[in-house]
């Protein structure tokens, strides 16, 4: 690993680079002029796109390749530059803003690599940012799946102190909540056994982010356990002459478990 360098000063480029990006936003100037396709988009037609293309990069790192992601990572450019060069054809603003904006807030968040003090937390640093002009959880994507965004609600919090010293507390409070579920469950009442069950799932949210993972990353790791052993399961099944659908839950234990048995 080479030695960090030292910070450039203002007046010179700070992170100077060969333009991979001018190059896309070139590709993108070219097909806006020569695609009737490119012509008709605008930031909104091209939402969908962004989103899928998102995905996209998600699971080439969970499940690609290193070739896989390097397309998609290149299919995911193409959106960000196709906005930008949307955004200078309206004359809203200019690519130069775009990474302008960027690193002046890479720069304010770094303030202990770039002198200008010492190192903060991310959350305390855009609690800083945030102080006298926004609320703490003003400005959260409404877009965010509801496990990302129990998670990025619960770090805005602990960002201004509101939080558990540890993950005990937080285990503690799951106990709490999964009994209140079961009082709300005895009940039969539906708007208490979601308001209860909510409340769980948030609180194991909490005790998951304290633990140092992330909720939405542990549940498609387990998705995809799940997915693959029952797979291997219905493969047991089919070779013993077992029909799953008349097995029943007392035989579909037992091959279950006979597979976790066998890792």
């Amino acid at each position: 690993m080479s030695a960090p360098q030292t910070p450039p000063t203002p007046s010179e480029p700070r992170f100077p680079g060969p333009g991979e990006l001018d190059r896309a936003l070139a590709l993108v100037r070219f097909l806006r002029v020569n695609c009737p396709w490119d012509q008709a988009q605008t930031p909104e037609s091209l939402v969908p796109h962004l989103l899928e293309e998102s995905h996209e990069v998600v699971d080439a790192i969970r499940e690609g390749g290193p070739e896989a992601l390097e397309k998609e990572l290149g299919d995911l450019l193409m959106n960000l530059a196709f906005q930008i060069v949307l955004a200078e054809e309206a004359g809203d603003f200019q690519a130069a803003g775009v990474y302008q904006r960027l690193e002046e807030k890479m720069v304010r968040r770094h303030p202990h690599l770039f002198g200008g003090g010492e190192r903060m937390s991310w959350e305390a640093l855009k609690a800083a940012e945030r102080e006298g002009s926004q609320g703490v959880l003003s400005g959260l994507a409404s877009g965010l799946d509801p496990l990302t965004k129990a998670h990025r609600i619960q770090e805005r919090v602990a960002g201004v102190g509101f939080d558990w010293e540890d993950h005990r507390g937080a285990w503690d409070k799951v106990a709490e909540e999964l009994e209140e579920v079961r009082e709300a469950i005895e009940t039969g009442e539906r708007e208490a056994v979601e308001e209860e069950l909510g409340d769980l799932l948030f609180a194991v949210v909490n005790l998951t982010r304290l633990a140092g993972v992330h909720a939405t990353t542990a549940l498609d790791r387990a998705n995809r356990k799940f997915h693959a052993r029952f797979e291997r399961l219905e493969a047991m099944a089919r070779e013993r002459g077992i029909r799953i659908e008349e097995a029943g839950l007392e035989a579909l234990d037992r091959l279950w478990d006979e597979l976790k048995r066998k890792g």
